[in-house]
């Protein structure tokens, strides 16, 4: 990241398993985020932990990261006058691509829709009042599609949510799931995971993806699948740098269906939320900022740091 004057790199693991055919995550570590000058080379800081986030109440770094990430396709994707959303999901992840949503677009009502109604009930008490929108909880993926203006998709599935044939003229829809390929090589499942269908990514009139070589490589079904049915063609993905630098224009009508496969975690975004972290006071903080100045490792936080 040159133009935030800091290189470096996140660690952190995760165990992947499968459970009654789905791809599951029992165990995922901390972060540990170290950051060097770019151009002296000097240590910054190492991060330790996650983020404790007081008013949202979900302190994952990495979904801060997917949400900040799918912030930068709201920026350019959806019509400049979208109010209304469609929301899959009521955990973490959903309260934060709303977020990142209100960012950029002055968002009023939202329609929420998981499986599970007391969920989705609780999140439309919670988060209402919380980021001054009329959340409203509907009872089937097609309510939640119908009439709105931005589609975010937000949850965990390993199968279709909604069907693409619902989509109307304008809307924007965005996806966030990985993939499960390794699992499904290995033979413990059998078939790829997928938020939306085909006839979505056919029916698009822009795609973007944040990395496309990513879609063939780790075969990303959302767009591998249409791809390897020759139901759309590569160069109809374009990348979301592409929108960034203003290489791809995205949007050219308000008519148009837009989608964007948020379909990896990106290193400059894990840097950019860690620069931001470094210069906030760490009292305010759910974990240890160390500092080049203060600290070294195995220094017993003389800085008086939890190291």
């Amino acid at each position: 990241m040159p133009s935030l004057g800091v290189i470096g790199a996140e660690i952190r693991a995760e165990l992947v398993a499968q459970q009654e055919g789905f791809q599951t995550f029992p165990y995922r570590e901390h972060p540990v985020h170290v950051l060097h000058d770019s151009k002296t080379g000097q240590l910054l800081a190492i991060l330790l932990g996650e983020i404790d986030d007081r008013e949202i109440g979900y302190s994952s770094l990495m979904a801060f990261r997917t949400a900040a990430t799918s912030g930068v396709g709201f920026r350019y994707l959806p019509r400049k006058d979208a109010k209304t959303v469609g929301l899959f999901g009521s955990a973490g992840q959903a309260a934060n691509q709303l977020l990142a949503l209100k960012c950029e677009r002055p968002i009023t009502r939202v329609k929420i829709y998981s499986r599970n109604p007391e969920n989705r009930r609780k999140f439309a008490e919670k988060y209402g009042p919380l980021f001054n929108l009329e959340i409203t909880p509907v009872s089937s993926p097609r309510e939640a599609v119908k009439g709105v203006d931005v589609i975010a998709c937000a949850t965990n599935t390993n199968s279709v949510l909604f069907d693409g044939d619902w989509l109307e003229q304008g809307q924007h829809v965005t996806g966030i799931i990985g993939s499960n390929v390794a699992l499904v090589k290995a033979g413990f499942l059998r078939s790829r995971r997928r938020e939306i269908d085909d006839r979505t990514a056919v029916r698009a009139d822009v795609i973007v993806a944040n990395l496309r070589e990513s879609i063939l490589s780790e075969e990303q079904g959302d767009l591998f699948e249409p791809l390897e049915k020759k139901l759309i063609q590569l160069e109809k993905i374009h990348e979301l740098g592409e929108l960034a630098t203003k290489t791809f224009p995205g949007r050219t009508g308000d008519e148009q269906i837009t989608y964007h496969k948020n379909n990896n975690g990106l290193g400059c975004a894990d840097l950019a939320i860690a620069m931001v972290l470094i210069d906030v006071p760490v009292s305010s903080l759910g974990f240890a900022a160390i500092s080049s100045d203060a600290c070294r490792i195995g220094c017993k936080c003389r800085g008086q740091l939890v190291c």
